[in-house]
């Protein structure tokens, strides 16, 4: 597996994560009806994403009503996406 290859499957890793982060917030958004495709969807984004949105809520707990969390968890996922891509840079 080349550099190129390596730093691309890394970017849209992380590209795809940070959407099912964002879609996950934007479904908790809207009531759902139990037992529905959307519902189950949701559900399955929770089982997804919950445990490392998780961390971020114990660091940054809702203010307002607001959950900033995602924003945290979406830039400390770039972060760490760039962080990689620097380190493989200096093995590689």
């Amino acid at each position: 597996m080349t550099y190129y290859t390596l730093v691309q499957l890394i970017g849209s890793l992380i590209r795809f994560y940070s959407f099912l982060v964002l879609v996950y917030c934007l479904m908790t958004w809207f009531p759902l009806r139990p037992g529905g495709l959307a519902d189950d969807i949701r559900t399955v984004l929770d089982r997804v994403c919950g445990p490392y949105l998780n961390i971020f809520r114990r660091l940054l707990p809702p203010m307002g009503g607001i959950d900033f969390s995602p924003v945290l968890a979406i830039i400390a996922l770039q972060l760490i996406g760039n962080l990689l891509i620097r380190i493989l840079a200096g093995i590689l």
